[in-house]
C-alpha cells in the first residue's frame, strides 16, 4: 500500500480497476475518512482536502485530530519465536520489552 503525507497525516492510495479510480481514506485516526479520484493529480488533491475538511470539523467539535496512542499493544508470534526472544533478552540481560523495542527501531530506521 502506498502513503502519502500532507499536514502531518497519512493518506492510503489504492486502485479499483473494477469502477475506473483510485480510492484512499486517511489512515491512523479514529473516524473513516475515505476520499478518491480518476487520476494522481486527483486522488492527491482529494486526500488534501480531506484532510483540510477533517482538521476543520476536529476544530469545530473541538477534539483532537490524531488518533491517541498509548505506547502499548499485544503481539502474538507464536510460542517458539516467544521463547527464543525472551531467551534472547535474558542474554542480553534485558527485559523482554526493551528487546522487542529495539527491533521494532532497528525495522522503522531501516525503512
Amino acid at each position: 500500500m502506498k502513503l502519502m503525507k500532507y499536514e502531518g497525516f497519512y493518506g492510503s492510495v489504492e486502485a479499483s480497476v473494477e469502477d475506473g479510480c483510485l480510492f484512499g481514506k486517511l489512515e491512523f485516526i479514529d473516524p473513516l475518512v475515505n476520499y478518491e479520484g480518476g487520476t494522481v493529480h486527483e486522488i492527491e488533491a482529494a486526500f488534501h482536502e480531506a484532510v483540510d475538511d477533517y482538521i476543520k470539523s476536529c476544530e469545530e467539535l473541538n477534539v483532537e485530530p490524531r488518533k491517541p496512542y498509548k505506547g502499548t499493544f499485544n503481539v502474538r508470534i507464536g510460542r517458539d519465536l516467544h521463547r527464543a526472544a525472551a531467551i534472547s533478552a535474558k542474554q542480553q540481560e534485558i527485559n523482554l520489552n526493551e528487546l522487542v523495542k529495539r527491533a521494532i527501531q532497528r525495522e522503522v530506521a531501516a525503512r
